[in-house]
Order: structure tokens, then sequence, then C-alpha cells
């Protein structure tokens, strides 16, 4: 059977092509459709006209673009998958979206007679080579349980959280941790080597202690070499963050590091920094 795919970013492309790795036929379409004959002639997958095209051609597809504004026109713009054959299909947004608008599109294909999977993953380019993301799914439970024999080919830790909406709001809530980190980290480096201080001697004696984390065990490298090509672009984490303050903001409380943090990213973006990895905040401390 095959599945389709949407989305051919830095993480979209690791996804797709460790699923065609574990025997998943796929059609693709990218927005850009040179990136789609690319991947499609380096997998020998196939490729779609338009998504309303697509959905015609598969039971299944896995949606994971820029932001919500993105996979609503994926979605249901014009050309978009509810244009085409959508009832009785599934979607599988894998974007980190708004939760108002995960919650608001699974309510609409339903109206269709399609399934959408609120399905964000935690986790950049690396782990999604190597089979090891994690997947945070909201929606129908039946669907997930459908489903979840595909997620384990690219997921090394798949949860359930319940109704459409829930689980986006879990991956924002992982991103202040995650864009947190960095900033602490790539900080706490740049004032070590102010002390005179070797970057890596720090950066191993953080790893011994205080610091060590996934997130410096992956960013390392691009720590130590300033190699700043993108896993996970800045530009993503700050509208990560700014969907956060609105969570915050529904929620009625606040949260100052999360705000601050935001801006560092802000920062970063008005530098020309914000299609490089997020790691590339180091550079503004250093």
């Amino acid at each position: 059977m095959k599945v389709g795919f949407i989305g051919l970013g830095h993480l979209g492309w690791a996804i797709a092509k460790r699923l065609v790795e574990q025997g998943v036929e796929l059609v693709v379409w990218n927005r850009t459709r040179e990136k789609a004959e690319e991947f499609a002639k380096e997998t020998g997958s196939e490729v779609a006209e338009t998504p309303a095209e697509l959905i015609g051609r598969v039971e299944k597809v896995f949606v994971i673009v820029f932001d919500s504004e993105a996979s609503e026109r994926v979605i249901f713009g014009e050309g978009g998958l509810t244009s085409g054959k959508v009832e009785g299909k599934t979607i599988i947004d894998m974007t980190t979206n708004h939760f108002s608008y995960a919650k608001l599109a699974y309510e609409e294909l339903k109206k269709l007679g399609a399934y959408y999977l609120d399905a964000p993953v935690l986790g950049s380019v690396i782990p999604a080579q190597k089979g090891e993301l994690t997947i945070v799914v909201g929606g129908d439970e039946e669907k997930f349980e459908e489903n979840k024999s595909l997620f384990e080919k690219f997921c090394k830790n798949i949860f359930y959280v319940g109704p459409a909406g829930k689980a986006t709001k879990v991956k924002l809530i992982n991103n202040i941790v995650l864009g947190g980190f960095m900033d602490i980290l790539a900080e706490a480096v740049a004032i070590a080597e102010k002390a005179g201080i070797g970057k890596e001697q720090m950066i191993d004696i953080l790893n011994a202690g205080a610091g060590r984390s996934y997130i410096l065990d992956v960013k390392k490298k691009k720590l130590l070499e300033e190699d700043f090509s993108t896993h996970f672009s800045t530009d993503l984490i700050y509208k990560d963050l700014h969907y956060v303050q609105d969570l915050l903001k529904e929620l009625g409380i606040f949260s100052f590091t999360t705000s601050a943090v935001k801006e560092t990213y802000g920062l970063a973006r008005k530098m020309g920094l914000g299609s490089l990895d997020f790691s590339v905040i180091y550079k503004l401390f250093k």
C-alpha cells in the first residue's frame, strides 16, 4: 500500500527517506516541485501534481510543513487534500501547529468523513535518520492504533495523549525546554571562552555535570565546529515559542523564561540567522 507524504524540508526529507528505507512506497508532493523530483529520483518514489491528486492515490498521508498556515493551505486550500477524494482517508499532520488549528482541522475533516491525527514529532534530522524520533499523537484512538506500525518505522517512542490539539500542546511545552536548553548551553559555552576556558573542555565538563542532556549530545559537534547547517531552524523554534505564548494566554499564566528565550531567537532572526540551525544563537553570545 502506498502512503502520501507532503513536505520535504530538512526533517520531512529525513522522515520520508527513512520510511522508504523501511519498505514504505511513497507518493510525495512538495511546494517546490524540484525538491519532490529530486527526492523521487533518489528514492524511487512517485510525485503527485497536487495534494488533491495525491489523496486520490493513497489511503493515508503524512503532512509536515512550516506552520499552521502552511498546513491549512495544503489540507483545505485550493488544490489541497480536501479538494480531492478525502472521504475515509487519514491525514497525519506532523507539523508543529497552533493548538487551536489542530483541533479545528480534526473537526472540519470529520465533517467530510475523513480522519485527522495531530501528530507532531520530537527530535530532528539525525534521530529521524536513525528511526529514533518521538511522536506524540492526538485524535481518534482507533486511528492511532491503526497507524502505530507505521510510526514504529521512524520513531523510537510513541505516545497517544487523547483528543486532537492535546498532542500539539505537549509538543509546544517540550519546545519550551528545547529552546531554553539550547539558549543556556550556548550562553554558557560562550561565557567560558570569554573567561579563557577552552570550548571543547567546557563542553566535556558540562556533559559530565549540570549540562548533561540530549540537546548537548546532538549539538556538541555544531558548537565545536561552528557548522550551523540546518537540522532545526531558528525560524522554527521562534514560531513554536510564539505559539507557546498563545497557549500561556489561554491558560491565564505567564512565563518570563519563555518570553526571554523567544526573543533571543528573535534577535538571531533579525541578524539574518533565521534559516540556520537554532544552535547558531551561540554566535550571538560569542
